[in-house]
């Protein structure tokens, strides 16, 4: 456990936390006006090893070596040269801090940090923290790294839960869920959409899996899998040449078959490090998921009949009737795709990296 206090006196800021994996949606903006929850659970606290937040130098400024030394291998609209390092908790986990009023750029509904750190230390007024509460961002507190300093309150580390735990534990992210607009509640107005972390999930995974296709088509499981990755593929890959096929792999699933070239493999929540296999198999290229969406597709959660006709059977109470879907398409999350792809070696070639650059209007509004 460790609690953030500040640089500059020392107070405390936080209460006591453990580290967790980033979120992949942790950057996420979703649509416009939607009211997104709070990013981190209580208690935990991420690092992002990159720089993100202002300023912001566009991509004719940035020298290609510089790029190169950053990880970006194709071009990008702006890089941040805002800190690397900055640490995100949940809201309700701050403490000892004042909002800086003229420090309070947002949108429309809220706070989204565009104007530099909007939180001051209460003791001695160093700017520590930026509060994004804007409407389609996810709410958290984004920690200054070079104003605070992370300090252990305990001697006991607390190991990270083993992939079987995990199992026995963890829970499925539903792959959609009611949404509603600012400022009204839960219930009023909300629609049923495709979960947002869903989208930003897939978004990473599918350049993952234009990457490891080499330019073949791929081929996915079916069901709601294909439901997810498969129009995506159709829409980017030629017909072609011979196929590369895609299957879940992971704790407690059989060793995949010889014949899988490309493997959907689940993220450690707490590590952040993806489920490595053994044998053959370990030659596959591994497609990252969050722990939840491999867990929900790996194990669905049924919808509960309903019945229709004769009478309720004896011991059960009610049954509900099956969740609503989405009226839409699945549509992956533009912004994490290109993100992910730039970063990957494999967008030197020609063919990606034109992809990257930008697809089609009409190529986009199949996919994104």
């Amino acid at each position: 456990m460790f609690v953030f206090e500040c640089a500059g006196c020392g107070a405390t800021l936080t209460a006591p936390l453990s580290e967790v994996a980033l979120p992949a949606h942790a950057h996420q903006k979703y649509g416009n006006g939607n009211q997104l929850p709070v990013l981190m659970e209580p208690g935990t606290f991420a690092v992002d090893p990159e720089p993100w937040g202002p300023p912001w130098r566009k991509w004719e400024e940035i020298d290609p070596d510089e790029a190169e030394a950053r990880g970006i291998h194709a071009p990008v609209h702006a890089l941040s040269d805002g800190p690397a390092g900055t640490v995100v908790i949940a809201p309700g986990d701050i403490r000892n801090t004042v909002l800086i009023p003229e420090m309070a750029g947002g949108y429309c509904c809220g706070l989204d940090g565009s104007d530099g750190p909007n939180m001051a230390c209460e003791a001695c007024g160093l700017p520590v923290a930026s509060r994004i509460d804007d409407c389609s961002l996810w709410q958290a507190v984004w920690l200054v790294p070079d104003a605070v300093r992370r300090l252990p309150v305990d001697g006991t580390a607390i190991a990270p839960l083993s992939w079987a735990e995990l199992m026995a534990e963890g829970t499925g992210t539903p792959p959609y869920e009611p949404l509603t607009g600012w400022g009204r509640p839960l219930g009023s107005g909300h629609r049923w959409s495709w979960s947002p972390q869903w989208e930003v999930a897939a978004g990473r995974a599918l350049a993952h899996l234009l990457a490891a296709s080499g330019g073949h088509p791929v081929i996915v499981p079916d069901g709601l899998i294909t439901e997810v990755f498969q129009r995506a593929l159709d829409a980017v890959l030629p017909a072609g040449p011979p196929a590369r096929h895609a299957v879940l792999a992971g704790p407690e699933l059989p060793a995949p078959d010889a014949e899988a070239d490309i493997l959907l493999v689940p993220v450690h929540p707490q590590t952040g490090k993806p489920w490595t296999p053994a044998g053959p198999a370990a030659s596959a290229y591994p497609v990252p998921l969050p722990f939840g969406m491999w867990l929900w597709l790996v194990h669905p959660e049924p919808d509960l009949p309903v019945p229709t006709s004769g009478v309720m059977p004896d011991g059960v109470l009610d049954v509900d009737p099956p969740l609503p879907r989405p009226d839409h398409l699945f549509w992956a999350d533009a912004a994490a795709f290109q993100h992910t792809l730039v970063r990957l070696p494999a967008v030197r070639s020609p063919w990606l990296r034109e992809i990257a650059g930008d697809l089609p209007r009409s190529m986009r509004g199949l996919i994104f």
